[in-house]
């Protein structure tokens, strides 16, 4: 009878040992978790617009899906960029104003977060690029 137990008791022992595989499903958290901290305050811009530049879009993402993708964040505007050539079409990559300063940031950590199929890019976006859109001169 004692071995029995110490069977019974060995075995859960070895349940114990196949549970790891279980806490790895948090693990996909960790990084971006790990990376908040590493982001660079002084690349935020000191006064609105909070922009944040979208890169690596599915082109059929929508407004819609952009502002579920940032639930929580006081999100203010999406732009979408279309191809000129191809209005139903668009072009991969977009934009989103924050209302303050800390949604910015914190949208900033869903960098490489999937959306659709794709990990899409979340970056400040360049003041001048966001201006300018469109406006880049050709290649020499």
């Amino acid at each position: 009878f004692l071995a029995v137990v110490s069977t019974t008791w060995h075995s859960n022992d070895d349940d114990v040992y196949r549970a790891p595989p279980i806490d790895r499903s948090i693990l996909p958290t960790a990084p971006r978790a790990a990376r908040e901290p590493n982001i660079d305050r002084s690349r935020l811009p000191k006064s609105p617009p909070y922009t944040a530049f979208l890169g690596n879009l599915p082109y059929d993402v929508t407004e819609e899906s952009i502002k579920d993708f940032f639930r929580g964040l006081n999100i203010s505007a999406v732009r979408l960029p279309r191809e000129p050539t191809n209005p139903e079409r668009l072009k991969g990559f977009g934009y989103a104003e924050f209302e303050d300063i800390d949604s910015l940031f914190q949208a900033l950590s869903l960098n490489e977060e999937s959306l659709g199929n794709r990990r899409i890019r979340v970056d400040v976006a360049d003041q001048a690029q966001d201006k300018g859109e469109g406006k880049r001169l050709p290649f020499a």
